[in-house]
């Protein structure tokens, strides 16, 4: 374990909702200062048992604080009905790695198990899988950026306008497919830089009154919603266009947002003797530019495909009723309705996931994964089932991501 996190960690490694929330339950304060903390020390009742009394800092107790809450995870109560929050020694001091989760929880003896990602040597240092994490959330939840993070995203606010004069067809065609006219969306680090139900949302945005009504009123209306979020049915030609010219537009204004472009970032990296912190946010800043940088090239690249197939007048794609409409085209795992859809909810607002985490949360679902009543939101598995028929099916339809205490929130070593 780390002796010294430094200021940054304290707020970036800690996470400085946390950091206020555990200060706030101590010592009654948004912000304990050193002072607010001698006088807490001297002054509570229970203050004279600590054996450390006389000894314990404050730079003591910042570490304390920055050690538990990177730390903890949720583990469930004896009787698996709720969660709690529990160090868990040894495996809480593994570092991430690419792969899968691979920790359950077993009821009946009372402990967590894990199974290791791939064989490791005597010596080896032993690596898990933390989640499908961004690097955001990697940097102020766990204090480190994570290189070549497959799982990296950056997110994108969208919403129809109510001004919009086909603002309640819209927002009809969206409910149906279970999506929001206001949503937090995300742009990925890996191909397709859109989600499922982004496109779908998309599609919907860029439609005309006409493809409004053929979706809420025309033939076959009910398989066109079904198959919004999938890329081999396009709506229309004119309306992929306009889709694609729009996040090409969306992400290039907010790539003028950063005050530096990426080579400028890629060299203040190269040529600075940095600290740690500095390190940390500009490698943040430069992964952000190239999610964003990777989104504008390819929506540009089929911006300019489907003007092609517009041009040359090329039939559109049908539907065929004996092949299940699918999010996205693929393998097996892509088959998977629309209204099966996940949207993660975080600081007030949800964010779409990708295809692979909504059938990944599906799944996990059916085996106690996802969190719900008598379910593990860290991604561990119970091996004492307690949902019913019902519940579990319940739990699949409503399919979550875990809570941000989770599995791995230890700072990397």
């Amino acid at each position: 374990m780390t002796r010294s996190y430094g200021e940054p960690s304290h707020h970036i490694g800690l996470g400085l909702p946390a950091y206020l929330k555990i200060t706030c339950h101590q010592g009654g304060h948004k912000t304990l200062q050193p002072e607010e903390f001698e006088k807490y020390l001297k002054t509570h009742p229970h203050a004279n048992k600590l054996p450390l009394k006389d000894s314990f800092t404050y730079e003591d107790y910042r570490w304390a604080v920055s050690s538990v809450m990177t730390r903890q995870n949720q583990i469930p109560t004896e009787d698996g009905s709720r969660v709690t929050l529990a160090l868990i020694p040894l495996w809480d001091m593994c570092n991430h790695t690419n792969g899968l989760i691979t920790t359950g929880y077993n009821l009946e003896d009372d402990r967590c198990e894990c199974v290791a990602l791939q064989d490791f040597r005597a010596g080896e240092q032993i690596y898990i899988f933390y989640g499908t994490r961004s690097n955001a959330e990697f940097v102020i939840h766990s204090g480190f950026f994570f290189d070549n993070n497959s799982h990296d995203r950056v997110k994108i606010k969208l919403g129809v306008s109510k001004s919009d004069r086909l603002y309640a067809m819209k927002a009809e065609v969206l409910a149906r497919a279970g999506i929001p006219t206001s949503s937090v969306f995300a742009l990925h680090f890996t191909e397709p830089p859109i989600s499922a139900q982004l496109l779908a949302f998309l599609r919907v945005f860029c439609m005309t009154e006409e493809e409004l009504k053929d979706h809420l009123l025309g033939d076959n209306a009910i398989d066109k919603i079904f198959t919004l979020g999938n890329s081999e049915y396009p709506v229309s030609w004119d309306n992929e266009v306009k889709l694609w010219t729009f996040l090409e537009d969306r992400a290039s204004l907010l790539l003028k947002t950063y005050k530096t472009t990426s080579e400028e970032d890629k060299s203040f990296l190269k040529n600075h003797d940095l600290s740690v912190r500095a390190r940390m946010a500009i490698k943040l800043r430069l992964g952000e530019k190239e999610i964003l940088e990777k989104a504008v090239k390819s929506a540009a690249a089929n911006r300019e495909c489907y003007r092609k197939q517009m041009e040359e007048g090329a039939p559109l794609p049908k539907y065929e009723e004996s092949n299940p409409g699918l999010l996205e085209g693929g393998g097996a795992d892509s088959r998977l309705p629309l209204v099966l859809r996940s949207l993660e909810e975080e600081a007030g607002v949800q964010e779409a996931l990708t295809l692979s985490e909504v059938v990944s949360r599906a799944k996990a679902a059916e085996n106690g994964l996802i969190s719900g009543q008598n379910s593990i939101p860290n991604g561990t598995r119970l091996e004492k089932e307690s949902l019913d028929p019902e519940e579990r099916k319940r739990a699949t339809e409503d399919a979550k991501e875990p809570s941000e205490s989770t599995e791995g929130v230890g700072e990397q070593l």
